[in-house]
């Protein structure tokens, strides 16, 4: 295998456990500063808005509410986009985390302009804004269909390192969690200078993905080229 296909092999992983980070930071921000709701995490928002509706804790509906449809209103246009395009990193996915960099990037003025914490109808808003970039991002991730590697969770990979061992993929599965824990508390550590700095540090590791998605496929294009015309 040439040296551009080996990286080319490997790119999509790599790609993703940085998205992965990314997650951690903006799930700490959505967690800790927008009203204990989950911008990539669905799961904890299902338990969170199911336990609510009982009037139980008083934990917050609206929030909930808001990001799940927000996350989805993301995935399914994302599943639209790339419907015809193959299980490959290319420019439509370079599109989409670049959006995604934007919507997080572009959430930061909202916090470093208001008081924490924010109160409604901002805390919702900016969450499901963050959402809708998790539900984009997320549906990319698996279009690409890498292994253990969802981006937004954690659950099943936790399960496959637990129950094969090193019998499976475990370095993936180890970096997968690690980096979404290592992403939490930077984005943790950046909310005690302001919650806004955390989305600009998410933000600047979607962009630095997208970017690199884009260089790659470039040399993988250029390269295939010299080969049908050598």
């Amino acid at each position: 295998m040439r040296p551009t296909d080996r990286r080319s092999a490997r790119l999509p992983l790599g790609l993703l456990l940085a998205l992965t980070f990314a997650t951690g930071v903006v799930d700490a921000v959505s967690y800790l500063s927008l009203g204990g709701v989950f911008a990539g995490n669905m799961t904890g928002n299902v338990i969170i808005l199911g336990a609510a509706l009982t009037g139980a804790g008083h934990l917050p509906t609206l929030g909930p509410a808001v990001t799940l449809a927000a996350y989805a209103a993301g995935a399914a246009l994302a599943g639209r986009l790339l419907a015809a395009a193959p299980p490959a990193w290319g420019a439509r996915h370079t599109a989409l985390i670049g959006g995604v960099a934007l919507l997080t990037a572009g959430a930061a003025p909202v916090l470093f302009a208001g008081e924490e914490p924010l109160g409604r109808p901002a805390e919702p808003l900016v969450a499901g804004v963050l959402a809708l970039g998790m539900g984009l991002q997320a549906a990319a991730a698996r279009q690409l269909a890498v292994k253990d590697v969802t981006t937004v969770v954690v659950t099943s990979t936790l399960t496959g390192l637990a129950a094969d061992g090193t019998g499976g993929p475990w370095p993936r599965r180890a970096g997968a969690i690690g980096l979404l824990a290592a992403g939490a508390a930077a984005g943790a550590a950046l909310i005690r200078l302001n919650a806004g700095w955390a989305l600009l540090a998410g933000g600047a590791v979607m962009l630095a993905t997208a970017v690199t998605g884009a260089a790659a496929t470039r040399v993988k294009t250029t390269a295939n080229r010299a080969d049908r015309t050598g």
